[in-house]
């Protein structure tokens, strides 16, 4: 652009400048009363959207609390040494739930040591290593279709499978590998958001001081997601907790006094045991309060083990 051209431009453009605000003055002076009602009209909106937002946490905080103060109510007389630290006795209508307890955190714990790695591991597949495409997208579907799949599914997967298949037998091993199947998806679909979140700054300033990509993946991504990863894994360590379906047909059994020796012995569950009492006990009724003390001892076991993540996973987001 040669100089005149570019000094006529700029004139033109100081030509124009008092002629826009001139313009702006006059449709203010016709029209005073629009930008002050689309102003109000979307504060409307928007405190109309939040405040349906915040009924719905309402809600949400009201039936959980709800829940609990139910479980409270009718559990609490249940609660005791004894309860927690001795197996249940005379056709399970007295004693404890020590083995339930101790199978539950057995199952939640393998589950866990399975599915965990395998899953950020797929992730990590995923998101770092494969580009967009048709087979990509036929992957994540399957995932999310795994997602949605009734845990009783996955608890006839697993009797068919590792149950008769393998010859596992009804068993621990059986009962985690269910549940770190049945937690996969989940598992994979956040921890994919995790590393997504990640800028990719970080990527390629690893990239650009020589380190490998594996290098960047372990030393620069992973770090920064690990906070989001870990609440996929909370999410699974809740799901696997209390699902009844799945180690009903792989891992619990009605009754067994014997606390677990080896990942092929039989065990007893907290969600199992409710199922039980409530539908196929001695004496439903005589036990309603056994019941409900069993299910207040799985919302605290769930809650603790969930705390233990999140305490975790804050320490983690200080240290960023």
């Amino acid at each position: 652009m040669s100089d005149k051209t570019e000094a006529g431009v700029k004139e033109n453009l100081l030509k124009m400048s008092p002629m826009l605000l001139e313009k702006k003055k006059v449709e203010k002076r016709e029209f005073p009363g629009i930008g002050n009602h689309f102003q109000s009209r979307r504060k409307l909106i928007q405190n109309l959207v939040f405040g349906l937002f915040r009924a719905a946490a309402a809600v949400n905080g009201i039936a959980l609390l709800v829940i609990v103060y139910f479980m409270v109510a009718n559990g609490y007389t249940a609660i005791n040494w004894t309860f927690l630290t001795q197996p249940p006795r005379e056709a399970m209508t007295s004693g404890g739930i020590l083995p339930c307890i101790v199978g539950t955190i057995c199952l939640s714990i393998g589950a866990m040591l399975i599915a965990f790695p395998i899953g950020v591991a797929s992730a990590i597949f995923l998101n770092e290593y494969t580009g967009s495409g048709r087979v990509l997208r036929i992957i994540r579907l399957g995932i999310n279709n795994l997602a949605g799949i009734p845990s009783v599914v996955f608890g006839l997967f697993g009797l068919a499978f590792f149950v008769v298949w393998l010859n596992f037998g009804v068993s621990l091993l059986s009962g985690a590998l269910t549940l770190a199947a049945m937690s996969l998806p989940v598992i994979i679909g956040a921890s994919e958001e995790a590393l997504k979140a990640v800028p990719d700054t970080y990527r390629e300033a690893s990239l650009g001081l020589g380190a490998t990509q594996w290098q960047t993946i372990y030393r620069v991504v992973l770090p920064a997601a690990l906070p989001g990863i870990l609440t996929g894994a909370i999410l699974g360590i809740s799901r696997a907790a209390g699902e009844t379906a799945p180690i009903m047909f792989t891992a619990a059994v009605f009754y067994t006094p014997k606390l677990p020796a080896s990942v092929f012995d039989e065990i007893m569950a907290l969600p199992y045991h409710i199922y039980v009492l409530a539908t196929a006990g001695t004496e439903i009724e005589a036990t309603r309060h056994l019941q409900y003390g069993t299910a207040l001892v799985l919302i605290a076991l769930v809650l603790g083990m969930n705390l233990v993540a999140i305490i975790y996973r804050s320490r983690l987001r200080k240290r960023m």
